[in-house]
This record gives structure tokens, sequence and C-alpha cells, in this order.
């Protein structure tokens, strides 16, 4: 799918300056015709700075500087503007911290030419996850199957980053109306994508736990995704049963 489209993978950072180095290396030589995008959000460790030396000797990658810290979300989404500006074919998600593999960027570009977004997935047949404790093993399965069920998704791993969009699915999505900040922003957009007609596949990968650094998942990100799927899974059921029902009178 990617022969002559313009395909930027963006990666959002805070706090990886030991990693970013090996994750913009990665997707540089696993994809490189591709540009790299670092979002950096006002890193305290130096992300930031470290990012522009790499954008200084490598024409293709990128620095976009965000003032504050607001979340991932609010990450992706001014990327994702940037990118759609900029009229990127295709727009890529892939975390700083190692727990991706950019040796597996072509697998999810080429299986565009069958979808619209393409996810890498820990859950399919052939996905796995490596040196994760089994409470997070847990939560992570636990956390997918319940929003498949609650959303009727079609996928089984709705919450991972590691993803490629067709340019057209972000443009039609309306970008301004996703207010979740933390992971479940990535449920978020996969529900947004399916319930507009889009075309979603999965791929396995192989995710493991990072090495360098903090991890950024938290008891708040957890309980922000259980309530914001419930509330969902709510208002989609309420909005079709109202489509059933018809008006009130309707005869």
């Amino acid at each position: 799918m990617t022969d002559g489209a313009r395909v930027v993978v963006i990666i959002p950072t805070y706090n990886e300056v030991e990693n970013l180095p090996i994750a913009v290396s990665g997707a540089r030589k696993a994809v490189p015709d591709a540009d790299v995008l670092v979002v950096d959000d006002h890193s305290p460790d130096g992300t930031g700075a470290l990012a522009d030396e790499i954008a200084a000797t490598d024409p293709h990658v990128l620095v976009l500087h965000r003032a504050v810290k607001t979340g991932l979300g609010a990450a992706y989404k001014e990327a994702f503007q940037w990118a759609l500006d900029r009229r990127y074919d295709v727009i890529v998600e892939m975390d700083a911290d190692g727990s991706h593999d950019p040796a597996d960027l072509p697998r999810l570009l080429a299986a565009l030419s069958g979808a619209d977004l393409v996810l890498g997935s820990r859950w399919v047949d052939g996905g796995a996850v490596v040196d994760w404790p089994p409470w997070r093993l847990a939560l992570s399965r636990g956390g997918n199957r319940y929003t498949r069920m609650a959303l009727g998704l079609p996928v089984k791993d709705a919450t991972g980053g590691f993803r490629a969009f067709r340019a057209e699915v972000l443009r039609t999505i309306p970008l301004d109306a996703v207010s979740s900040a933390g992971y479940c922003f990535q449920v978020d957009l996969v529900f947004r994508t399916t319930r507009a007609g889009f075309q979603v596949r999965e791929v396995p990968i192989t995710f493991r736990e990072r090495t360098r650094g903090q991890s950024k998942m938290s008891g708040a990100i957890v309980v922000e995704a259980l309530a914001k799927v419930t509330m969902w899974a709510v208002t989609n059921r309420g909005a079709r049963l109202r489509q059933r029902v018809g008006p009130r009178g309707a005869t």
C-alpha cells in the first residue's frame, strides 16, 4: 500500500531520553522512506533537546514541541492535525519506550492494502506480551474483553498504541470531539473508526515491557478508561434503541 505514499511515524515522548535514539533509529531503518515525528511534552529530562539534535542530522526526523504535558490523547491529536496539514497519506502511532518493535512497521503498512486502520495486536493468534507481571496481563486481557463486549468492537486489542491509519480516517473522524486524555484515547479512535464504516484489521505483534525509564500507566488511567467505555456503551445502546423505536407516535 505504501508505494508512493507519504508516511509519518509519530512517536510521543515524555522523559524518554534513554529510549528515544533507539526508537527513532529503529523506525528509520525499518521504513527508510518514512518521516518520523517526535512529539515531546516538554520533558524535563532533555528528551526534546535530544530530539532536536537527532533531527539536525536527519531530514526525515522532525520534532513537535508541546508547551505543557496534557496527556497522550492531546499529544496525538496535535500530531495528527500536523500530519494532515502536511498531506501525509499514512499516519502511524508508535511508542518510544521500546515496547513496540520498529521492525514490525512494514507489516503494519502492508496490511493497509486491505484496511483503513491496522492495529498491532497482542491478543490475536501469533501476538504475545513479554515480561509483564500476571496482574498486568489480566488487566489488559480483561479490559480488552470488556471493551469488545460493551462496545461491540470487532477487534481483540483496542487499547494498543501501535497502529497505522489511512489519512482519510483521521480526516473523517471529528478529532475535536475525542476528549479522552489517557490510554482510552486509543479505544475512542477504534470505536469512532468502526462506527464511521472504515475497515479495521489486526496483525500480531510481540509487545515487550520497557527496560529503561518509568511507565506512564497509573490507576487514574485505568479508572478513566473503564468509566468512559461504560458511558460510551450506554450511550450507543440508547441511540440504537431510539433508531429501532423511531420517533414517538410514528406508525
